[in-house]
């Protein structure tokens, strides 16, 4: 199989894109390393099945061309604006990073007769239901992020355009992605706060926002082993983990990995850490694991195995 891995340099990409190289498949990443890093695939670049574009998914023409040169079989979209607090402040972030990029991708698989994709969705698509059970026929989604609403926007043109081009499609709405090559995010910024100033750490909210967090390979695992869902249309799961972890015991995990004893946290109030934010959300992942699968790391393990994979000691 030939892979197109749009946003292949990220956090979650790299990741895929070595699981993929692992199982012997052409790797074409494609990024344009606004949040992928060349580090990230630095390792990979020795495999002679694997090829770096330096590219803008939401160009039309540096997407075409890559099309027409590459003929992939299969195409990853995890291109998209991942840092929500950042599109707080500039909508067009993630018009142009998360939808126009996925309007782009859909258009050159038409053109090019590629039927298969998947697609990295979000559990911001729900918006703010912290007193419903979410599952993938939750009705009226109301996303409170634009990353949410983004999100939500393209899974319509998905949905549109599979039933239009007879192709297969795989949706994964997920909460929190944590692992190696984190670039931002709770963990990622108590972190960097703590090895600037070890005695006090500022918390955003009231720290009692809870939600799931699930660890990058679990996620690239059930990528591989849904990506074929052999059927037209779109196949959707909420692929999540059990338990779920507040910030507060993310601070406190962070500080016993670290070694760090009596650190002052600072909260700076309010039920979210930002306008957007939804403090807490209840899961259903009856559906994926119904199957069988389920996620080696629970929530607090996923958090705590994070901590010590990106400070050294794990």
């Amino acid at each position: 199989m030939k892979a197109l891995v749009v946003g292949g340099a990220g956090f979650i990409g790299s990741h895929l894109c070595d699981a993929l190289a692992e199982l012997g498949h052409d790797i074409v990443c494609v990024d344009n390393f606004s949040l992928g890093t060349r580090q990230n695939i630095e390792h990979l670049k020795a495999n002679q099945k694997f090829a770096v574009y330096e590219a803008d998914a939401s160009a039309k023409e540096e997407l075409d061309r890559i099309f027409e040169q590459e003929s992939p079989d299969y195409v990853f979209h995890l291109a998209a604006n991942s840092d929500i607090q950042a599109s707080a402040k500039n909508p067009d972030v993630e018009y142009q990073n998360t939808y126009t990029t996925t309007f782009r991708i859909l258009s050159c698989m038409r053109k090019y007769g590629v039927k298969k994709l998947f697609f990295a969705s979000t559990s911001a698509v729900y918006g703010d239901k912290r007193d419903e059970l979410l599952d993938e026929n939750t009705p009226n989604l109301s996303p409170v992020s634009y990353y949410g609403a983004a999100k939500l926007g393209c899974e319509a043109l998905i949905s549109a355009f599979s039933y239009m081009n007879e192709m297969e499609a795989l949706v994964f709405r997920f909460p929190n992605v944590v692992g190696p090559r984190l670039t931002h995010g709770v963990i990622f910024d108590f972190i960097r706060k703590l090895q600037k100033d070890p005695a006090c750490l500022q918390i955003l909210g009231d720290g009692k926002q809870t939600k799931p967090y699930i660890y990058v390979t679990d996620l690239v695992d059930a990528i591989l082993r849904f990506m074929g869902t052999g059927k037209q249309g779109v196949e959707l799961y909420n692929v999540g983990v059990q338990g779920s972890t507040s910030v507060i015991r993310i601070a406190d995990i962070v500080c016993e990995e670290m070694g760090l004893q009596s650190v002052k946290y600072k909260f700076t109030g309010g039920e979210g850490g930002w306008k957007g934010d939804v403090p807490r959300f209840e899961y259903c992942i009856d559906k994926i694991q119904s199957t069988g699968w389920k996620a080696v790391f629970t929530s607090d393990q996923a958090v705590r195995e994070t901590v010590r994979k990106n400070t050294g000691r794990g």
